[in-house]
């Protein structure tokens, strides 16, 4: 099965071969050099001389740990909302004892600034925004550079879900001033999923110090005394996902950054034009389309899900449209490891597809 999924994505073979190694203890001398080099790959790929972390975890456990660590007990969050994940960031809020207030904007169009603007002129007690940056059910990038500038003006805690997009746009934390911003092993960059990784600010981390009651597990603190300590994290980490993840930053390093963040636009826009070349559309408004992910509209008389269901038949694993537009829609994962004889066959079976559904009786 070749894989076009919104993630766990086809890792990249170098990946799959490091992670072959043999174990050793996370407390071994071998562990604290590969964590440490791993940590310092990640910081110069985000563009922060701050701090970076490590999770044995999905990249939700970062979104927990944002609102448990950087919001007071009862705390307003504005949450930013144009898909289910943001979403499911006010469900994080909410389940954990603060107030979400929910800006949420049309299905396919990215945050407004000046809808952002007016929500914080209007709720100027709330202690930090969360932004999506790539909405995996929509497929829409957030304008994030221009959005940050906006919240640090009102001087606010930034917290930046980037699970399907870091890897494949580009992150300044330090220069857009984001507070938080994390993501997971398997999505952009291709390993397999156990393991997330932030970035976190001096700013989040004192006010995470003076936190009551924000539990242990997710305690950015505490893994940021361990990673001084002890070069490591508080429990035992996916060691074989860190290993993985360190190989693909190398060969990142190699490529040259931009280098890499081109080869996934570029990618993009040739999954984008053979969408196109089938006469279908795409629910992401112009201009502020995914990297990682194409929500597409099935053609009339055809179901999202019976594409999804016909294209496994012949060998290939889309992801089904998402939320309100499950029935509606299909989409196209372009993360990881894909060639570009996989897409083009790609292509090719879901024009059959197509055909086969729309034919007569």
């Amino acid at each position: 099965m070749r894989l076009f999924t919104a993630g766990p994505v086809a890792c990249f073979p170098e990946v799959l071969e490091a992670m072959a190694s043999q174990m050793f203890s996370h407390r071994s001398r071998e562990y604290q050099e590969l964590h440490m080099e791993t940590v310092d790959l990640l910081m110069d790929f985000l563009e922060t001389s701050q701090t970076v972390l490590l999770f044995p975890s999905s990249g939700t456990g970062f979104m927990e740990s944002s609102i448990r660590c950087g919001v007071s007990p009862k705390g307003k969050v504005l949450v930013t909302i144009i898909g289910s994940f943001g979403k499911r960031y006010a469900e994080v809020v909410e389940t954990n004892g603060r107030t979400s207030l929910r800006l949420e904007f049309e299905l396919g169009s990215p945050v407004d600034p000046e809808s952002l603007k007016e929500a914080l002129d209007e709720h100027q007690d709330v202690e930090a925004v969360t932004i999506t940056y790539n909405e995996t059910s929509t497929g829409v990038l957030n304008p994030l550079p221009e959005l940050a500038k906006i919240v640090k003006k009102y001087d606010k805690l930034l917290f930046v879900d980037a699970v399907s997009a870091m890897g494949a746009a580009d992150i300044k934390v330090d220069a857009w001033g984001i507070d938080m911003v994390f993501s997971s092993s398997q999505k952009a960059f291709g390993v397999p999923p156990g393991l997330a990784f932030a970035a976190v600010s001096d700013r989040l981390l004192e006010v995470s110090d003076k936190m009551p009651d924000k539990g242990w597990y997710f305690d950015l603190n505490l893994y940021k005394k361990f990673q001084d300590e002890k070069k490591s994290t508080p429990s035992t980490p996916p060691i074989p996902q860190i290993m993985g993840l360190n190989v693909v930053l190398k060969k990142i390093r190699e490529m040259g950054k931009y280098n890499w963040l081109k080869m996934y636009s570029d990618r993009a826009e040739k999954i984008r034009s053979g969408v196109e070349r089938l006469g279908l559309s795409i629910l992401a408004r112009k201009g502020f389309e995914s990297p990682t992910i194409t929500v597409v509209f099935a053609p009339e008389g055809c179901s999202g899900l019976d594409i999804y269901n016909r294209m496994r038949e012949k060998g290939f694993e889309l992801a089904k449209g998402y939320g309100k537009l499950r029935d509606a829609t299909f989409r196209i994962g372009h993360m990881g490891h894909i060639t570009e004889e996989d897409i083009n066959d790609m292509f090719n079976a879901l024009e059959e597809v197509i055909k086969e559904l729309k034919r007569p009786g």
